[in-house]
């Protein structure tokens, strides 16, 4: 397995080198050790670029791509670096274990690029978001990986969760799960929010405590060999919807269902997003808080006020991945302010999570109330502010036919209910 990921890693590093033929050498640099205080590190996690190019995971590594001609730097590493942090390899085991053509020490950074000229940041940067936008089956393997393991531990979360729980409690198991199964590093920090804690679209302090009659949106995956997994889900804290927590999450739930239906090679993203947003309108009018012609409240931006952030975005490497090059860029076709516009393609994985939220910052706001007093019930709103949001996110393949949800947790709300009991 690990030798086939080195052929792998090898074969990007010749596309790569092939795609810049001819306007200088490549020079990447890996991540370096990024100290919290003293003698402490903060936990280490190689930068994405360096990851795609290469499969290595310590600090401190370059690599140079002259030609066919691969060189990776690694550090100089003495005794007493040993004693402390254990063996790393040395220039002969690091040749071999990733598959380069010579090995150098990054002291001697200089003399493998003298009299080199380097390929243009701009250009090498395009180049690599041009490449990592498409995944590899490989890719899309440890992606899939990454969404069963963090799948299993959103379960996990739905039937421990439980009125007197604090946030935290229920994080610790989310990460737990994931350590347990081997996947070492969270794609980014888990989200677990509770209440009107789950209206704030990046809630970080996870310190709540849980209420019977509340939501509990968890926003939390985990990565393997770099790649995400990217899940939300959104459950009431004691098994048991509402009525009004079931009629707001009807609305989120057919926004996404219909997004991934309609997710297809040659679609807009930004088309994606505003049929999203005439969804959330067409229900939210039909729950009584919004009124008026459906492009009208997309367009003037009322129902931005309850649905404030995009439906999508790349996955990947990153969390929020690489959008795909110059040659991907798009403008907006929308006169919807939306910030990822591309023509999908098959290979592309993007997310999928619209989502509804009564936020005080937003219904409160004097300016907002009188631009859209005639588009919003203001007094029923207001009734809402301690519902909190509610979130749905799948991660989407996009393929020749339809796309392939990598996600398997339950979000009907009859499945929901029965991965609450417990």
């Amino acid at each position: 397995m690990y030798n086939h990921w080195m052929s792998h890693y090898r074969a990007l590093r010749r596309i790569l080198a092939k795609r810049l033929s001819g306007q200088g050498v490549v020079h990447l640099q890996g991540g370096k050790p990024v100290p919290r205080n003293f003698d402490v590190e903060y936990p280490f996690r190689q930068s994405s670029d360096f990851l795609y190019m290469t499969g290595v995971e310590e600090p401190g590594c370059h690599l140079v791509l002259d030609g066919a001609r691969e060189t990776l730097l690694v550090p100089r590493i003495d005794a007493h670096h040993r004693v402390w942090e254990g063996h790393v390899p040395n220039p002969a085991q690091a040749k071999k274990l990733f598959n380069v053509d010579r090995v150098m020490y990054a002291d001697e950074l200089k003399k493998a690029l003298r009299g080199r000229r380097c390929v243009t940041p701009a250009k090498l940067r395009d180049a690599l978001d041009d490449m990592r936008a498409v995944k590899t089956d490989g890719e899309l393997e440890l992606m899939r990986r990454a969404n069963v393991v963090s799948g299993a531990a959103h379960a996990a979360v739905m039937k421990a969760a439980k009125p007197g729980l604090r946030e935290y409690e229920l994080q610790a198991l989310f990460d737990s799960a994931c350590l347990k199964a081997g996947l070492k590093h969270l794609a980014y920090p888990s989200i677990v929010a509770a209440g009107v804690n789950s209206a704030v679209l990046h809630y970080r302090k996870n310190d709540g405590r849980l209420q019977s009659g509340d939501l509990l949106l968890i926003d939390a995956g985990a990565e393997l060999g770099g790649y995400a997994a990217d899940i939300t889900r959104t459950f009431p804290i004691n098994g048991q919807f509402t009525r009004r927590q079931r009629d707001v999450y009807s609305v989120v739930l057919e926004a996404q269902k219909q997004c991934i239906a309609r997710a297809r090679p040659g679609v807009i993203s930004a088309d994606l997003h505003v049929h999203s947003m005439r969804i959330i309108a067409e229900g939210l009018k039909s729950l009584g808080f919004l009124t008026g012609e459906t492009d009208g409240l997309v367009e003037n931006g009322a129902v931005r006020l309850f649905y404030p952030h995009g439906l999508t975005h790349m996955l990947g490497l990153d969390v929020h991945d690489v959008t795909g090059g110059k040659r991907r860029v798009l403008p907006n076709p929308t006169k919807v302010p939306i910030r990822f516009v591309a023509k999908l393609e098959p290979g592309f994985v993007i997310t999928m999570e619209p989502g509804v939220y009564f936020i005080e910052a937003l219904l409160k706001d004097p300016a907002q109330r009188r631009k859209h007093r005639g588009s919003v019930n203001f007094a029923k709103a207001d009734s809402f502010l301690d519902f909190g949001g509610i979130r749905i996110e799948d991660d989407i393949v996009i393929r020749d036919g339809a796309a392939e949800n990598l996600t398997r947790v339950p979000k009907e709300i009859e499945a929901v209910e029965a991965a609450c009991a417990r």
